[in-house]
């Protein structure tokens, strides 16, 4: 069993930078798990004290039933793939493969047939005499995972591997990618700034800030319903829309405009009270006539995305003499509105979303009644 946990886990740097927070975790085996968050929230220390490369001040790591808090990285049974693959320039593909195996005394024949096989499973095999500055990029992570698998570790780190390849190798090696660790059942971690990698690669996702843990959740659960007002603008290829509102009789209230209280809001929110109400531009439908109970506005911005376009329109503002607030809704190819023109944003029944004091209002469970 390859779990890892980690219980209260806090590394603090001199001079008192706090680059994780006490932090509580649980990865199951065989787990595809991605740390997200903007650079800096400390995702990729969080990653490093897993692997040991940093030490941990306070808190505890351990793999499956092993604490390996104190154990230098050599022992933790782990390998990692970094964000440059960190390939010696020197060696051969096959040598490079085999270098972990080298490090623990196998003899020469066995690391380089398992080199060889590991190359093999990988599509290498024509490239092993090869050199890493004769490779393209795709082929050099390619390398850089062969030789992580060919150790056989319980836990595989992965720091970026994706972030230094072009558009069309990423997606080629994001699929590849998910297709390996299936195949594989590893245990696997992987650091990622690009929501759209983690919500396509990971089982589960734990969103960072500031060295915490904002929200932990499927990839549905996390697109679907953010925690917080930080998960709900970082997660999704466009942030979701946040309105500033306010309940008036069993509704949403910006400014003169009247919306629909989300379902899971009812009954958990008060008249008077200040909220933020969250539509994604997904499951927002613009018309170009007047629609009761939708947001008005003027079409500002239209960009093409190819399939569909992101509109975004200004909005008069909640309060009188704030700005406009810009609402974006997508709109199929073929329904571009024409910028300058008026338009009318709905949302979809069941797809909006109400914040109070940036945490999302749920529904109170029910007790149980016993009969």
């Amino acid at each position: 069993m390859s779990a890892i946990t980690m219980r209260e886990l806090t590394k603090i740097y001199p001079g008192g930078v706090r680059a994780l927070d006490g932090l509580d975790l649980q990865i199951a085996d065989g787990e595809f798990f991605a740390l997200l968050g903007p650079s800096g929230c400390g995702k990729t220390t969080l990653l490093r004290t897993i692997a040991g490369l940093e030490v941990a001040s306070t808190g505890s790591v351990s793999i499956g039933d092993r604490d390996v808090t104190n154990l230098p990285p050599g022992q933790r049974d782990v390998a990692m793939v970094f964000q440059d693959y960190a390939l010696f320039p020197h060696m051969s593909v096959q040598d490079n493969i085999a270098y972990p195996l080298r490090i623990k005394k196998m003899d020469r024949r066995t690391r380089g047939a398992k080199a060889a096989q590991t190359a093999a499973e990988l599509g290498l095999s024509q490239l092993l005499e090869r050199r890493p500055g004769q490779l393209s990029g795709g082929q050099q992570q390619r390398v850089a995972l062969a030789r992580a698998m060919a150790c056989h570790p319980s836990v595989f780190l992965l720091d970026e591997p994706l972030s230094n390849l072009d558009a069309r190798l990423r997606l080629e090696a994001r699929t590849f990618l998910k297709r390996l660790q299936r195949e594989l059942g590893i245990t696997t971690v992987f650091v990622t700034h690009d929501q759209a990698e983690a919500l396509a690669l990971a089982d589960r996702i734990a969103v960072m800030d500031g060295g915490r843990i904002r929200q932990v959740g499927t990839p549905t659960e996390v697109f679907r319903q953010p925690a917080n007002t930080f998960v709900a603008g970082f997660i999704g290829s466009t942030p979701m829309n946040l309105i500033h509102a306010t309940v008036v009789d069993g509704e949403v209230a910006v400014g003169s405009v009247r919306l629909a209280l989300p379902e899971h809001a009812h009954g958990q929110v008060a008249d008077g009270e200040n909220v933020v109400f969250g539509v994604r531009p997904e499951y927002l439908d613009l018309s170009s006539e007047p629609v009761a109970g939708a947001l008005s506005g003027t079409v500002a911005v239209v960009e093409n995305l190819g399939s569909h376009s992101l509109v975004s329109l200004d909005v008069p503002a909640p309060a009188a003499g704030d700005p406009a607030v810009s609402v974006q809704a997508v709109v199929p190819e073929g329904a571009e509105p024409t910028p300058g023109a008026a338009g009318w944003l709905v949302p979809r029944p069941g797809r909006s979303l109400l914040y109070r004091g940036g945490e999302l209002v749920v529904a109170q469970a029910q007790p149980a009644v016993t009969v």
